[in-house]
């Protein structure tokens, strides 16, 4: 027996999938954007989202404990987070992630001893599909896809527009872009920047729609392809952002010796990952994303900020550093 140690921290970290499933679960019953109109007794939550009484008590209360409701008496309201992060239709609105790590990602999660023992992804890939193949399969799962990309990038993006030194630059290409977050805020920050984003044909209506909401179609176009097999279009500046994680070593080099080549003297790459620090002992996000994507990839893994500025050093960039960003993230700068 130990009286000064205790296994409530073991017992807290086994069990929190309990916490992570309840929010997954009210993100899919839409919870946070039925109150988002104004606050609701339990009464009218059972009737709106069509609870089990015997469930909603409990389910409206572990909300509460978590930290993701307020409860006044028996009357349940949003959070100021909830609010701004959880609710259909706000710009911020992170909910289509939630909604594909429920749908895709929790159920493979459950494999993960076997990933573990096999080195083999466990998504769609284990009966003969592929991670690509499933989002962009349908329009429906492509379009919960680019917003939920949007969702998760969009404060980071921020972060790079205000931070990177964008004077010195006039024209970007976001590789992989999805709706183009990252470019929209930086063409919003600096009028003089041109530019656009680069990602596979099914994704440009999507990334038009949403560049022409913020009235950017002239300084912002999509352009169509594969940055495996196509030429990049000709840019001062590149980013990749969470595109360099899904996929193994040799594909990670081939990608940073083609942007190398494409970039003129002087010019500038923008890598930001969820970046594991360099000691391995710190940032649990970072490890766990990359055993997401030891799950969901076929060689795809996160890695540390000194491993990447390495593998820029030697596709030829002669500077390079790494910069925090907001949240999980980080960017690694390299220059030509």
């Amino acid at each position: 027996m130990h009286p000064s140690l205790s296994p409530i921290p073991i017992i807290n970290l086994a069990v929190a999938f309990w916490g992570a499933k309840t929010l997954l679960s009210a993100v899919e019953l839409d919870l946070f954007t039925t109150l988002a109109a104004g606050p609701l007794d339990r009464e009218a939550l059972v009737a709106r989202l069509h609870l089990h009484p015997r469930a909603a008590r409990d389910f409206l209360d572990a909300l509460v404990a978590l930290g993701m409701l307020t409860r006044t008496g028996e009357t349940y309201a949003n959070t100021p987070e909830t609010d701004a992060f959880l609710v259909r239709g706000k710009p911020e609105y992170v909910g289509d992630y939630l909604d594909m790590l429920n749908t895709r990602l929790y159920p493979f999660w459950g494999a993960l001893t076997e990933a573990l023992r096999t080195g083999q992804p466990q998504n769609e890939a284990k009966h003969g599909g592929d991670l690509f193949g499933a989002i962009y399969g349908t329009p429906e799962r492509l379009r919960r896809f680019v917003q939920s990309m949007t969702g998760l990038t969009l404060a980071t993006a921020r972060a790079i527009a205000q931070h990177f030194p964008w004077a010195h630059y006039r024209t970007f290409i976001d590789l992989g872009t999805a709706q183009g977050a990252l470019p929209v805020q930086v063409a919003l920050a600096h009028p003089h920047i041109r530019g656009g984003g680069l990602d596979l044909p099914a994704v440009q209506p999507h990334f038009d729609t949403y560049v022409q909401g913020f009235g950017l179609a002239e300084r912002l176009r999509f352009f169509p392809g594969d940055f495996f097999t196509d030429p990049l279009p000709a840019a001062e500046v590149y980013a990749m952002g969470r595109v360099l994680h899904d996929w193994d070593l040799a594909t990670k080099r081939q990608l940073i010796a083609k942007v190398f080549d494409a970039l003129p003297p002087g010019g500038a790459f923008l890598v930001h990952e969820a970046l594991i620090d360099d000691d391995r002992r710190q940032h649990a996000y970072g490890l766990l994303m990359s055993l997401n994507m030891l799950i969901d990839t076929h060689g795809g893994f996160d890695f540390t900020g000194a491993e990447c500025t390495a593998w820029l050093r030697e596709a030829g960039f002669q500077a390079t550093r790494i910069e925090p960003l907001t949240g999980h993230d980080a960017l690694v700068v390299g220059i030509k």
